[in-house]
């Protein structure tokens, strides 16, 4: 696939303000959050509880009247080093700059179709800190192919699909899950546009090291600009 292409083919949603999750809540009730290591306000609170978080994630909503809070794309985070799943010796080989976007709002809120194309895969990955239950769309658009990424569902989100199946931009395929089983997060959705999936199936790395951050850079898509962001 050509990545220069599929990223000029993609920018013709930017500013179409398309939609993740329920698409009753406008736009001017989202507010964008930082959640890197720059943020000093990580440092009141425990890093490692979910609790702690979804408190941090309800106050700063609650604070600025909005719904939903979101960015993380291409952000350097600490919160992964709770996770050996993520974390690593050498500095330059730790998992923790994020490569998708976050949307953070209350579990079971819907989550919807970016654009319409069919049941790539899905799985749930059970390791502490992953995506939890994660679906694949597949997305054939003009003869161009890309494929879209939501994790950190609810279980019964991908307990009745089959792959292949077709789905319309819009359409409801599932709902954040708590944190119980979303990979011990606050609630919220991790979206992410990928060029070419590499083979991988139910999964994709949404969150990499510096060594490996210009292929991820290639890879994906800032999904900002395309939700209208």
């Amino acid at each position: 696939m050509n990545s220069t292409t599929t990223t000029s083919f993609l920018s013709q949603w930017t500013g179409q303000h398309l939609n993740v999750i329920d698409a009753s809540i406008p736009k001017s009730d989202y507010i964008a959050i930082d959640l890197s290591k720059a943020n000093q306000d990580l440092n009141t609170f425990d890093i490692a509880s979910s609790s702690a978080w979804e408190d941090y994630i309800t106050n700063y909503l609650k604070s600025h009247k909005k719904q939903v809070a979101f960015g993380g794309y291409l952000e350097t985070r600490n919160l992964y080093n709770r996770s050996a799943y993520f974390s690593a010796q050498a500095e330059a080989e730790q998992r923790n700059i994020h490569i998708g976007l976050d949307l953070w709002c209350p579990a079971n809120t819907a989550v919807l179709a970016c654009f319409e194309g069919v049941i790539h895969s899905f799985k749930n990955n059970t390791n502490f800190g992953d995506y939890g239950p994660t679906i694949i769309l597949e997305h054939n658009i003009n003869n161009q192919t890309f494929y879209t990424l939501y994790g950190h569902l609810s279980e019964v989100s991908i307990g009745n699909l089959k792959v292949g199946d077709s789905v319309a931009q819009g359409e409801t395929i599932a709902y954040l899950g708590e944190a119980s089983v979303n990979g011990d997060y606050a609630p919220h959705l991790h979206f992410q546009i990928i060029k070419d999936m590499q083979n991988k199936v139910g999964d994709y790395p949404g969150v990499c090291c510096l060594n490996d951050l210009e292929f991820y850079k290639s890879n994906t898509i800032n999904p900002e600009p395309i939700l209208g962001l």
